[in-house]
């Protein structure tokens, strides 16, 4: 019979995941300082190798954890799928997973990589942590209870850090993207003409929209979390995990932001259901995310959503050679 959580359970959750959290970013701090201490040819690890070590043994510090605390949940991890294990998304209270979300940044010291530890329940997000060690920041939610962000020692302050403003054009906003791991031909065009179009003055680019800046930070855990906090207007994933995001997500629905992809967008339905999380759309592996937006005289914040999710993919054009595998 699978566990029932209420708000008294998740609550616990939250407290274990936190200290969990917290715990798994001393070996991230650890593993980035010994990749980059890693540099001498006598080396015998190379950077990749130790990669690999550090994912691992944080997702196994989660297993181990999470195994010991709450035996009757699941699991999914980036490592573990990797390795060839498929668990089912079912009603069942699942960990979902990424132990060190932004990679490169990892290697390089690049402090914005974190780990990612979402809950799923009845097949939708209930509770999420992302945790930064680099800078200290926490953020946190639970469905229907909001979500915050501490830093260091810090007490938690309720997302948005402001009042939402309108957003009354692409041109307004400030846009995050990434350029993802595969760099193979077909992909790195298809983006590089999308990500021109957005940046494009549309006096000499047909469909620019001259958005007011583009950010890559290389963590889409992060990217979200930004969102959420109310610094990035639009954030846009393609290619990314269920693990690298779902934490997040629920952290940005809780804020009040929105989230959406081309195939839910394609059903047609109104602004309330294009922008319904489903668990097709947390597998999809594409995302377009907009942080809280106030209503206007003429116009709901579901109706500017929805104006500007249709605006962006009309901009952006066919994405189908950007995602593979």
């Amino acid at each position: 019979m699978a566990a029932s959580l209420g708000p008294t359970e998740l609550r616990s959750i939250l407290t274990f995941t936190v200290k969990l959290a917290r715990l798994a970013g001393t070996i991230i701090l650890e593993g980035s300082q010994a990749i980059q201490s890693a540099s001498c040819i006598n080396e015998k690890k190379n950077s990749a190798d130790l990669v690999t070590e550090y994912d691992t043994a944080v997702e196994n510090l989660v297993m181990s954890e999470v195994k010991k605390t709450y035996p009757s949940f699941k699991f999914i991890g980036e490592e573990s799928y990797a390795s060839g294990i498929r668990a089912a998304l079912t009603d069942d209270p699942t960990f979902c997973v990424d132990p060190i979300d932004g990679t490169t940044n990892f290697v390089h010291g690049f402090p914005f990589c974190c780990i990612s530890l979402g809950l799923i329940y009845q097949k939708r997000a209930v509770l999420g942590v992302v945790y930064n060690p680099f800078l200290g920041y926490l953020y946190t939610a639970i469905e229907g209870r909001g979500s915050y962000l501490s830093r260091g020692s810090g007490q938690p302050m309720k997302l948005p850090l402001a009042r939402p403003k309108p957003l009354p054009a692409l041109s307004k906003a400030l846009i995050d993207i990434e350029w993802g791991s595969d760099r193979a031909t077909p992909v790195i065009e298809s983006k590089c003409d999308a990500y021109m179009r957005l940046a494009a003055d549309p006096a000499t680019v047909e469909r620019g929209q001259m958005v007011q800046g583009i950010r890559t930070t290389g963590s889409g855990a992060l990217n979200f979390c930004l969102v959420a906090q109310g610094a990035i207007d639009v954030c846009w994933e393609i290619g990314c995990w269920p693990w690298d995001v779902c934490a997040a997500i629920l952290i940005i629905q809780e804020a009040g932001g929105s989230v959406t992809s081309r195939s839910l967008l394609a059903l047609g339905g109104s602004p309330a259901d294009s922008f319904t999380m489903t668990p097709d759309v947390l597998m999809g592996r594409e995302f377009l995310v907009f942080r809280g937006i106030a209503a206007t005289q003429g116009e709901t914040p579901g109706e500017a959503r929805l104006r500007l999710a249709n605006e962006f993919y009309e901009t952006v054009g066919k994405t189908t050679s950007m995602l593979r595998g």
